[in-house]
């Protein structure tokens, strides 16, 4: 299977200086996760009445929400600094350390799979997020002694795909925790809206609104399929997304009316065809397949289960109903049980 799919909503190079100038600046500009923003706006006017530092904050929820985006819009907010690192890339103690006591009183550390912490720069951690001071040990073996130093009052922002493998210590330190939701086909659509004038492309409402139909619910994936329909449309079309142009470009990208490509449909097909729909265990699917376990359980099941496609049981995955029509495979003579899962195609 290819890493390098047009729907993939992890973060690529290639994207980082395009769609910073895609990036709103403001609260104001940023569209969807109304709750969240709404939430956002009373923590951050109490914190600045009280001159104080925002408490400590996690988000998460599927990749390509915009999890970095929304920290860095709370620093702009709040007028301060932000530091942006990420989990793997703080090794060792002291590289946390090193970041911390450069740190200014209410400046944001921003860290990115924070779930990949090691537990020894964990352990760094707590006592920067609880007492706002770092201990620090000189010496070695009889000698050895700790010291303390304190830090400003700072705001840590962790980001992750994966709350689940945060550690209970960790997780309980955070004062304010937000789950991303995926977006509707309307937020979508104003982003897209919003990326085609930006980037100064002639496009009809209907055309983008089709993008956004088939993004899966990621504005990381609507921007991403922007630039390669506005290619298609320079090309084929004189330069203007219309419905036409949108549907022509995203059908020869193999990308299907409900945003599945090829890599999805593989999965569907293979839990179908070759284990008659389930229930099928994740590393047999991924063996099958040729796809990473993680991979499979990270990006393609999230946005198969919102729309009903499949189901986990306590035996593997199972197809639902809704896949077979979708993929026009008969269905078995004895269609699994959805257990009251509601598929979005019924909203």
């Amino acid at each position: 299977m290819q890493d390098d799919r047009l729907i993939m909503p992890g973060y690529r190079e290639e994207d980082d200086e395009a769609e910073r100038s895609l990036r709103p600046k403001t609260m104001r500009g940023y569209i969807g996760q109304r709750p969240i923003k709404d939430s956002l706006g009373i923590y951050m006017e109490a914190a600045r009445r009280r001159k104080d530092a925002l408490d400590h904050m996690l988000l998460y929820g599927p990749p390509g929400l915009g999890k970095t985006l929304l920290a860095s819009i709370v620093a702009a907010e709040m007028g301060q600094n932000i530091r942006i690192t990420s989990g793997p890339a703080i090794e060792r103690p002291g590289d946390l350390a090193s970041i911390l006591t450069n740190l200014s009183a209410g400046d944001l550390l921003f860290i990115d799979e924070i779930h990949r912490l090691s537990r020894s720069v964990e352990e760094v951690l707590y006592p920067a997020m609880e007492d706002y001071a770092l201990d620090i040990m000189i010496g070695k073996g009889p000698s050895a002694r700790s010291i303390r130093l304190d830090l400003p009052k700072f705001t840590l922002v962790g980001a992750t795909t994966r709350a689940g493998q945060l550690s209970a210590p960790l997780r309980d330190r955070f004062g304010i925790l937000f789950r991303l939701e995926l977006y509707s086909v309307d937020e979508l659509a104003v982003i897209a809206g919003n990326s085609a004038d930006v980037l100064r492309i002639a496009y009809e409402p209907e055309g983008v609104r089709e993008i956004a139909r088939r993004s899966r619910g990621t504005p990381r994936i609507v921007n991403r399929m922007l630039k390669r329909v506005r290619d298609y449309a320079q090309v084929r079309a004189e330069g203007r997304i219309t419905l036409e142009v949108a549907r022509d470009a995203l059908d020869m990208l193999d990308v299907d009316p409900l945003g599945l490509d090829r890599v999805d449909r593989a999965v569907l097909s293979a839990m179908m065809k070759k284990f008659g729909g389930g229930p099928v265990g994740l590393d047999t699917l991924a063996a099958t397949t040729g796809e990473d376990a993680i991979t499979i359980e990270d990006v393609y099941e999230p946005y198969l289960l919102q729309l009903g496609f499949i189901m986990r049981t306590p035996r593997g995955r199972t197809c639902l109903p809704a896949a077979y029509e979708h993929m026009k495979i008969a269905m078995p003579a004895k269609a699994p049980e959805t257990d009251g899962q509601v598929s979005l195609l019924d909203e």
